[in-house]
């Protein structure tokens, strides 16, 4: 693996949810509490950001063109050449106390995403978004992340960062439906009075590696960890930050590992002591990643 460096851009509040477009071949990045969604483009150092009046949680690429915008106000069709939006489906919830969060999109082109609650509270959920309709299809967790696919596509990771938990699941390609939902991973809960130093963190956004290894960002924890399918730990990857919260693999040969970051609410000696909090990382890693799919309407 190469060197961390951070793209020359200025730091976002709550940077979320990369995407390596496969089509365009450029990267996008939501801000959460920035109400921003950002692009980038390797090749000339190209950046854009579109400002909106409700939170992007993340995107996903969309058959025939454009992007899935998942907002607090539903699930919008975005361009980014005209920057407008067009609404696609209301959100499943109470928007008062809940919003998107985190998704990805299956081999079949389904949207699966999950939802946040305001209270931290279990009363989140997983959505799946087919044939032009949202449905529940998990629930019991307060903070969805962590979606993934294997690459056979039979896999389904889901984690709920409040528990520390990361979750796998049996997906049936054709049908859609999931089945023997098991804990995949555990990690420890904080400690009271325990330094922040200390602390391992709690697994947010991931993604998924050629070879079917599971990489997710640890919040608070400084660190991107690297687990085979069978649960066993191949690689711990130190951060310059304390907030990483996703990772995805982009370029020509998708072996750039791209780390979104937050800074926002941090202390301030934290901050100073970090100043790329906020700002997207990147380095080169030997084994690719998967191309994103393509999202589906109908």
């Amino acid at each position: 693996m190469s060197p961390i460096s951070a793209l020359p851009l200025p730091p976002a509040l709550l940077g979320e949810s990369p995407l390596w477009h496969p089509v365009e071949q450029v990267l996008y990045w939501c801000d959460i509490p920035g109400h921003q969604l950002h692009r980038y483009r390797p090749e000339s150092g190209e950046h854009r950001q579109w400002d909106f009046p409700s939170e992007p949680s993340c995107c996903v690429p969309l058959a025939g063109g454009g992007l899935l915008l998942a907002m607090r106000d539903g699930i919008w069709r975005f361009d980014a050449d005209s920057g407008e939006r067009s609404p696609v489906a209301p959100p499943p919830y109470d928007p008062a106390g809940e919003r998107f969060n985190d998704g990805k999109v299956d081999a079949q082109g389904r949207f699966w995403i999950g939802t946040i609650d305001d209270q931290r509270q279990p009363r989140a959920a997983l959505y799946r978004m087919a044939d032009g309709s949202v449905q529940r299809m998990a629930d019991g967790i307060t903070a969805s992340n962590g979606l993934a696919f294997s690459p056979e596509g039979a896999t389904m990771y889901w984690a709920d960062t409040k528990a520390h938990a990361v979750y796998a699941f049996d997906l049936d390609g054709r049908e859609g439906s999931l089945s023997r939902r098991r804990v995949f991973q555990q990690f420890a809960l904080p400690i009271a009075g325990q330094a922040t130093t200390a602390y391992g963190g709690r697994p947010d956004g991931a993604t998924v590696d050629a070879e079917g290894a599971y990489w997710v960002a640890m919040f608070e924890g400084q660190r991107l960890l690297r687990f085979a399918p069978d649960g066993k730990l191949l690689i711990e990857l130190p951060l310059p930050v304390r907030c990483p919260t996703m990772p995805c693999f982009g370029g020509p040969d998708l072996k750039t590992l791209y780390i979104t970051t937050a800074r926002d609410k941090r202390p301030a000696d934290e901050l100073a002591a970090q100043p790329l909090a906020g700002c997207v990382l990147q380095l080169r890693v030997d084994v690719p990643g998967l191309p994103a799919h393509l999202a589906q309407l109908g």
